[in-house]
């Protein structure tokens, strides 16, 4: 499987490439700086570029059968700015299949079904901005007509992989208060070679 990962220097992100590495899949990476990914492997390509620059998400973009983003909003649009660009080129290469990482505010609220759990009373975010950006991509990625999957961690401290944890579609599993960045990374692999959660968005946590 030939993989392009946005966001592969990120926590979540350099799981992602290692543990397909280490199953010899070949992963294209594009990177802003790629000193900051401290790895070096054979099935290893990375591009330097910028996923806001179109001609470089292109150029990474050829020859993968899977998009794999994690990126992060960065503290601005960097996610809902960048997905048009990405699903563009996607389209171009008759690629399909993009799985993406996003956050449980996004998830309906068990309180109030009709709602996103970070504009209910669920949610214990002060800042609603981040996830105001990854509902944004939420709603592309429903518009468009690409095999996606949404991965919503619930709060995500470091941590190591267990191979234990719930997930349910469109909610957070009931009284899940955290997940693992090694655990997401791996849930959010193993959708790159199983259709069970195309076109929804998968709760995560302990």
């Amino acid at each position: 499987m030939k993989i392009l990962v946005l966001g592969a220097t990120g926590r979540v992100g350099s799981y992602i490439v290692a543990r397909a590495l280490e199953d010899q899949h070949t992963i294209t990476a594009l990177v802003r700086d790629p000193h900051k990914l401290q790895l070096h492997h054979k099935h290893l390509c990375v591009i330097q570029g910028n996923a806001y620059n179109k001609q470089d998400v292109e150029r990474a973009m050829g020859n993968v059968d899977v998009v794999v983003s994690a990126l992060n909003t960065d503290g601005g649009d960097t996610l809902s700015a960048t997905l048009p660009l990405i699903l563009e080129a996607m389209t171009q290469q008759n690629l399909k299949r993009i799985i993406t990482i996003g956050t449980a505010g996004i998830l309906q609220s068990r309180v109030t079904p009709t709602i996103l759990r970070y504009q209910s009373t669920e949610s214990k975010q002060k800042s609603t901005f981040a996830a105001q950006e990854h509902q944004r991509v939420f709603e592309q990625l429903q518009q468009s007509d690409m095999d996606w999957t949404i991965v919503c961690p619930t709060y995500l401290p470091d941590g190591g992989y267990t191979g234990i944890y719930r997930v349910e579609r469109n909610f957070l599993p009931e009284g899940g208060t955290q997940i693992s960045v090694a655990d997401t990374a791996d849930f959010a692999y193993q959708q790159i070679l199983s259709e069970e959660f195309l076109k929804t968005r998968v709760g995560i946590a302990y």
